[in-house]
């Protein structure tokens, strides 16, 4: 079981967009974090300032992610409003990682009204 949250810029366990791979023929890898994920992990409270944050940290790789047999991913917060509707709505590409949560056949989301509010509404 595989627990995912959606980063703002779209990254789940730290493969970035743009670099999160698919076919990575790894199954955890050091990645350099960005300047935006340094700075999601202090506004999380997670660290008291960007300085704190390590620069590099060890990953487990989409693929990886893709093998678990379900995934729960829980995505809080209004900051994640973009990466949820761009995850769910827009293509599934590596420019957002999230979206490869549609490519596993097995997927609970959990979003609050927050996080869910830019995505489209059905029209009646």
């Amino acid at each position: 079981m595989a627990f995912v949250g959606f980063d703002e810029n779209g990254h789940i366990a730290f493969n970035d967009p743009g670099l999160a791979n698919l076919n990575d023929p790894l199954p955890i890898k050091c990645v350099e974090l960005d300047e935006a994920s340094r700075v999601q992990q202090v506004g999380e409270g997670h660290f008291s300032d960007v300085a704190s944050v390590p620069a590099h940290v060890i990953t487990v790789t989409c693929p990886t992610l893709l093998a678990a047999r379900r995934w729960v991913c829980c995505v809080p917060e209004k900051r994640k409003t973009t990466a949820v509707a761009a995850a769910l709505e827009g293509p599934i590409s590596a420019n957002c990682p999230a979206s490869f949560c549609r490519l596993h056949p097995y997927v609970e989301l959990f979003l609050d009204l927050d996080s869910a509010s830019k995505l489209g509404r059905p029209t009646p």
